[in-house]
């Protein structure tokens, strides 16, 4: 779903899109008749649309069902178009992570990441091929509030959630008989996207943990132009939760801006958040490009 709207911008000033993607379910025909009902997704989605537009952003916001593929990939391309050196793009999603099997080669343990979109998963690799098509000194902005499970949880079950929450994470089960269901969709995207980048692409949350011990992945690193911020809500080896009125990572989020009112940088909102969640959920902070200048913004600012 392609958006008409144009991107916010001061007079003179920089320019500013957002995109915001909650989803309290999927469709069961995608998924092998599991539909992962949540309860706070959408919630998650509609704050943090208000915050962008208290900041002078341009939201756009994507429920449940108009959470398609279609629909965020084209929500992106069209920022992507929209925007300039300087400009400033938001993407938040809240919603079930999962996994397919890489066939690309770019993951160690495997697996690729992917958010559960209402019609079908959007792969990391996709991710972060349409963030890379952005111009050279955009700001990029990723507030991800789900789970990107790695090694440890595919090897054991995550403990079970606190009464009233449930866990952003597709059960391993149901991944595995979604990816036999629908392997040559999810075979073919992976290469596809290998192919139009020319490398083998990587996703943020991946590219940072990995790019000091990595020549070929630090040269992507250093071919990526925009300038991206992402702080997901638990690290590889965590589950994030779900609540009845915000997610968990989200609700913090939500405290530690307190409605307007921090006016630190992205490295102390981060550290707030963090030390504000439990043990078993802790938010990661990365960077892809050039990010000092950025990092060193109060969050939000267009």
């Amino acid at each position: 779903m392609a958006t008409d709207k144009k991107p916010a911008t001061a007079k003179g000033g920089p320019k500013a899109l957002s995109l915001h993607i909650g989803l309290n379910a999927v469709s069961a025909a995608a998924y092998g008749g599991w539909d992962g009902p949540l309860a706070a997704c959408e919630f998650d989605a509609n704050d943090m649309a208000a915050i962008a537009k208290s900041k002078g952003m341009k939201p756009t916001v994507l429920l449940t069902k108009k959470g398609t593929r279609a629909n965020v990939l084209a929500g992106m391309r069209d920022a992507a178009k929209a925007l300039a050196t300087g400009d400033l793009f938001f993407l938040s999603y809240s919603g079930h992570g999962g996994q397919v099997p890489d066939v690309s080669g770019d993951e160690p343990d495997k697996q690729d990441e992917t958010w559960c979109l209402y019609d079908g998963q959007l792969i990391d690799d996709e991710l972060y091929f349409e963030l890379s098509r952005f111009r050279a000194g955009v700001r990029i902005l990723v507030l991800s509030d789900s789970c990107h499970s790695g090694s440890v949880t595919r090897d054991r079950p995550p403990p079970p959630p606190p009464p009233g929450q449930r866990v952003k994470l597709m059960p391993a089960a149901v991944a595995m008989r979604v990816y036999r269901e629908h392997q040559a969709f999810y075979d073919k995207l992976q290469l596809d996207v290998a192919k139009a980048a020319g490398e083998v692409a990587v996703d943020p949350d991946t590219a940072l943990a990995q790019v000091a011990a990595s020549g070929r992945l630090a040269a992507i690193v250093t071919q990526f132009n925009p300038v991206v911020v992402l702080i997901s809500g638990c690290q590889d080896n965590q589950t994030s939760m779900d609540g009845d009125h915000n997610g968990a990572f989200t609700e913090q989020v939500l405290k530690a801006w307190a409605n307007g009112g921090f006016n630190g940088n992205y490295g102390s909102f981060h550290a707030l958040v963090k030390n504000a969640m439990p043990a078993t959920q802790t938010p990661n902070l990365f960077t892809l490009g050039t990010a000092g200048t950025f990092l060193a913004q109060t969050p939000f600012t267009v």
